[in-house]
């Protein structure tokens, strides 16, 4: 199986973990980290029901990786991540080491690995990753769109209610 068909398989895993997040009511974001073909780490986000800012998908699956391999240190692992990382998690990779990762939708206002910086690609940090993006960006971007979609839909219809009790 060549590299493009296995980043797909893993990625849809990382999607399977956004759809829980979902289900809760958060947003869809899933991570996994492999490491010797293997799924070590799978995580999605949970800010909204621990109401901690830094439980990202990513940084939980960095957690439990850490926590599987024994180090902090995850080299010879692939992070798989359906939105492309934030600051905070491109710190995360980075101090981790992870030498790969691979990534579905690009994020144009928070994202730090190719739209608002190249974090993860700068050679001034004492750590670069391998960089894949676009992996299933189609599907991990629909999932993120329909779930903003609908609160911005459920918002609407509850502003309509309450100015239909009140007239």
């Amino acid at each position: 199986m060549d590299s493009f068909e296995t980043d797909r398989i893993y990625m849809r895993l990382a999607i399977d973990e956004a759809m829980k997040a979902e289900a809760l009511g958060e947003v869809p974001i899933g991570a996994i980290i492999v490491y010797d073909h293997r799924v070590i780490a799978r995580a999605h986000n949970l800010r909204e029901t621990t109401q901690n800012a830094v439980t990202h998908a990513e940084l939980s699956a960095i957690q439990d990786a850490c926590r599987e391999i024994g180090s902090w240190r995850l080299e010879d692992t692939t992070l798989y991540v359906t939105l492309e990382p934030c600051p905070m998690c491109a710190g995360a990779i980075l101090q981790s080491r992870i030498p790969r990762v691979v990534y579905g939708a690009r994020d144009p206002k928070g994202g730090c690995v190719d739209s608002l910086y190249r974090l993860l690609n700068d050679p001034r940090f004492n750590h670069e990753c391998d960089v894949v993006e676009g992996v299933l960006a189609e599907e991990c971007g629909e999932i993120l769109t329909a779930f903003f979609r609908a609160i911005r839909e459920r918002k609407k219809r509850m502003k309509k209610e309450i100015v239909q009790d009140v007239e």
